[in-house]
């Protein structure tokens, strides 16, 4: 398996180099809308420790970080008025991996309503912000 790479995009996020519509951050992890949403309130969450998927992080980031997706994902059905939320988390290239740093996708879901594909267009920063808004209003509760 390849070593970690401390200048992934998430790295970055981390270290404030590059900026996020952050909804969540603790001592452990830290939650932020996707740029590229498959849904309204689609979020990444991920462990501020450095590990690049779940096949080499330590047992106890991966327990920490699920803490905070359960919470982000109760949030965001709750939030956006989701019928339920799709959690995925790749691991390598060949599953879908594209960022390698551990990280997990909360997605809202709508019954009846597909998943936006993945264009590599980057969302309205306005729309963004506002999810992110939402988001930390129903994370506050």
């Amino acid at each position: 398996m390849t070593a970690y790479d401390p200048d992934n995009i998430f790295a970055k996020i981390l270290r404030g180099e590059i900026p996020a519509y952050k909804v969540y951050e603790d001592d452990d992890a830290l939650a932020f809308m996707d740029v590229m949403p498959q849904s309204d309130g689609h979020t990444l969450i991920l462990p501020k420790v450095p590990s690049r998927n779940i096949l080499d992080a330590d047992p106890d980031v991966v327990a920490k970080v699920i803490k905070v997706v359960q919470k982000v994902a109760k949030a965001a059905v709750n939030a956006f008025g989701a019928d339920g939320a799709t959690v995925m988390q790749f691991n390598e290239a060949p599953a879908g991996q594209t960022v390698f740093h551990l990280h997990f996708h909360v997605v809202p879901r709508y019954l009846g309503v597909p998943l936006r594909p993945h264009t590599g267009k980057m969302a309205d920063a306005a729309l963004l912000s506002g999810h992110a808004d939402k988001l930390k209003a129903a994370l506050a509760t």
